[in-house]
């Protein structure tokens, strides 16, 4: 399985948020920090911010934080929300897609238990598990 670059950079996002939950960060500090684009990592915090996953406040003392304990995130919940519109394969898109295969194929249950075993040893780990904060800070 591959995760799109949206849900790397969100996972990377709150990872680092974990790593110091007292520190607000700006966007921008987390986009230059990771060599990634700043209006792609806003669209991510947008979704993790609709989601209640981290909360953003502007001035002084703000910044982007986590809107709960790191400990209460469950990695599988983070993957699911920013896989949401993914299908993995075109067959378990909304619309069925397109695949001529579908009415007999014996792939898609396999595909369908692979990508459950996947969320489910996420949903194992919590984003505490896996808190980051550079040693040099």
């Amino acid at each position: 399985m591959r995760l799109t670059q949206f849900t790397d950079f969100g996972l990377r996002a709150l990872m680092r948020l974990a790593g110091r939950p007292e520190r607000g960060f700006s966007t921008a500090e987390l986009a230059e920090e990771f060599g990634v684009s700043r209006h792609h990592l806003a669209k991510v915090v947008a979704r993790l911010a609709a989601a209640g996953l981290v909360e953003t406040r502007r001035g002084g003392g703000g910044g982007l934080r986590l809107a709960r304990p790191a400990a209460e995130i469950r990695l599988g919940e983070v993957v699911r929300l920013l896989e949401a519109d993914q299908a993995l394969v075109e067959c378990f898109a909304a619309d069925g897609g397109a695949c001529t295969l579908t009415p007999d194929c014996r792939l898609k249950g396999r595909l369908a238990r692979a990508e459950a075993a996947f969320l489910a040893e996420l949903d194992r780990a919590t984003l505490a598990d896996c808190a980051w904060a550079p040693r040099a800070e």
